[in-house]
């Protein structure tokens, strides 16, 4: 997101706020993932939100589902697990997201539905409620950047002027080398896997023998604060604008379930690192960590607290370590 002088916002940790609550404005879709014997309520944004509540965090939705079954069921389990909704919209006329999801032996393949009430956030509604949160960072994704949603998400970071973390969703066919452009252009930080990082990179002829070359020659293109790289079993790193490179992981996968919001729950851990005023190979090891335990569950989010008592106790979360 721009400020005055036209670059987008940068994070330092000697800025974090620790150890009181940060506010995180997560904007984008909330829906319904539909596989073949179940539906799981999600959406990145959603699924972030549910894991920064827990952690200490204070998470705002920005988003909009519809006056449905679905819409309903989205609503109730944000009250449950009580969830900041002054930015949850609802839409009568167009249905709450849903993704037709195909499990087979080489991964998920995702049917994104068009026109989803997500499509629709009111630009004016998602600007007050982001505004009136006071951010300390804002997450935001390029799946929700169909329609009147892209209007609010850049009248929303516009308005809100803090450090931008996009995460990347390339789901085909739609890969918008505009809406790519303009998303780095407002991002401070960026998290992708390497196949995104590979493919964005095609997109905008960078040049690169190497995922770390062609990573640094994206970071310098959009004068990126930092860029992270997931790999899934094989871990994760990141590259910052000084060289420097971190890695995590790379451990096999133990006790896996399913991989669903592996990379959301990532990235709820590395910006509650930034938030906290982690070292950066501590945000990469604990995010790790937390995204293979996500692995261990049926979905993205856990149905019970139980899932993060370890978490809040080896992380001395509502401490002051």
């Amino acid at each position: 997101m721009n400020n005055s002088t036209g670059a987008p916002a940068t994070f330092s940790p000697e800025g974090a706020v620790h150890p009181v609550v940060q506010t995180v404005v997560a904007f984008g879709e909330t829906l319904v993932d539909q596989f073949r014997d179940r539906n799981v309520l999600g959406g990145a944004p959603f699924n972030v939100a549910c894991h920064l509540a827990v952690l200490g965090s204070h998470p705002v939705l920005v988003t909009c589902a519809g006056k449905d079954e679905l819409g309903e069921q989205l609503m109730q389990t944000m009250a449950e697990r009580g969830l900041d909704m002054r930015g949850v919209q609802s839409d009568p006329s167009r249905p709450t997201g849903r993704v037709l999801v195909t499990e087979s032996a080489s991964g998920h393949v995702f049917d994104i539905l068009p026109d989803q009430a997500y499509d629709h956030i009111h630009a004016g509604m998602a600007r007050m409620a982001a505004m009136s949160a006071h951010p300390n960072l804002v997450y935001f994704g390029t799946l929700a950047q169909r329609g009147e949603s892209r209007r609010a998400l850049l009248e929303m970071l516009a308005a809100v002027e803090t450090c931008a973390f996009l995460d990347v969703n390339l789901r085909d066919p739609r890969v918008d080398a505009e809406v790519m452009l303009w998303s780095l252009q407002q991002a401070a930080v960026v998290k992708m896997n390497e196949e995104e990082l590979t493919r964005i990179c095609a997109l905008f002829s960078l040049g690169g023998s190497t995922p770390e070359t062609i990573a640094a020659a994206l970071l310098s293109s959009f004068d990126l604060q930092r860029i992270v790289i997931t790999q899934g079993p094989a871990g994760s790193w990141t590259l910052d604008r000084t060289g420097r490179i971190e890695q995590a992981g790379g451990h096999p996968l133990a006790d896996l379930v399913d991989t669903v919001g592996a990379g959301d729950g990532f990235a709820a851990i590395f910006m509650l690192g930034m938030l906290r005023g982690w070292p950066v190979e501590l945000q990469m090891a604990r995010a790790d960590a937390f995204a293979r335990a996500v692995c261990g569950i049926r979905g993205a989010v856990p149905a019970t607290p139980d899932f993060y008592t370890p978490f809040l106790r080896d992380w001395h979360i509502g401490s002051a370590a």
